[in-house]
């Protein structure tokens, strides 16, 4: 029996491939304590804050990364990063490919108890190779601060990081005591959610009771503005009577 091959069948076949998912989660929680949460929320939202007015910054937090276009099982998910000349606005995941070729400039990784040495130092290899300029890591129990700067193609430690002020953000890192406390170039620190939420709720309240002096200043202005116009209409009332009693005076001096 003589088995028929089509061509055409063979070549459609040898043209498909499946297409390749990126997942938008690694199935590990974001933070593994409420310390450890807090931080990376503070210095998020400290970096959403400073970076608010520029359409080209993106910034993310837990986002995964993934560098390479057709292998998704290179990736990692910074606890906060950073992308200068990439347009904000919502990701699954920052596809590096998709976003011209920019990598993401400035990482940060804020530790919990179960990160290890061998995976720190396996992240800071990704982070080397995949262009990362500057990468920062602490560790909120030891209040404990370390960062990198690229130099010459890799990421060496930075030998001072008390005081130290990041090249590309413009953020002056200090410890108080085991705290980590970032600062704006006004001097500014980086707030936490609550603090932030505390001083909306503050400047709402300002904005309120500044509308409602606003309102009763309108409200006096019109109640004056009522009062001197009813003093005209009373003083023409008074003149025209005033006349209107001369004329009487004279019809009757005339008779």
């Amino acid at each position: 029996m003589t088995t028929l091959t089509l061509p055409h069948i063979k070549e459609e076949r040898a043209l498909f491939t499946p297409s390749i998912i990126y997942p938008e989660s690694d199935g590990k929680p974001m933070a593994d304590n409420t310390k450890q949460f807090r931080y990376i929320v503070t210095i998020k939202e400290g970096l959403e804050h400073l970076f608010k007015d520029d359409p080209q910054v993106f910034v993310a937090g837990d986002l995964l990364w993934y560098p390479k276009e057709g292998d998704n099982k290179i990736r990692v998910a910074p606890d906060a990063l950073v992308a200068f000349g990439r347009p904000k606005g919502d990701r699954g995941s920052y596809m590096q490919w998709k976003e011209g070729g920019v990598a993401p400039q400035v990482v940060f990784e804020v530790l919990s108890p179960g990160n290890t040495k061998r995976e720190m130092a396996r992240k800071r290899k990704f982070y080397e190779f995949y262009g990362v300029e500057e990468y920062y890591q602490y560790d909120p129990d030891r209040g404990y601060l370390q960062g990198w700067q690229r130099e010459e193609g890799q990421l060496k430690e930075i030998v001072q990081m008390e005081g130290w002020v990041s090249p590309r953000l413009r953020v002056r890192f200090e410890l108080k005591g085991l705290e980590l406390v970032l600062c704006r170039a006004n001097g500014a620190r980086f707030l936490t959610y609550q603090e932030l939420a505390d001083n909306a709720e503050t400047e709402a309240l300002a904005r309120q009771q500044a509308e409602q002096q606003v309102q009763a200043e309108v409200l006096a202005r019109q109640q004056v503005e009522q009062q001197v116009q009813a003093e005209i209409l009373a003083r023409q009332q008074a003149e025209k009577e005033l006349q209107a009693a001369l004329a009487e005076l004279v019809r009757l001096k005339n008779m």
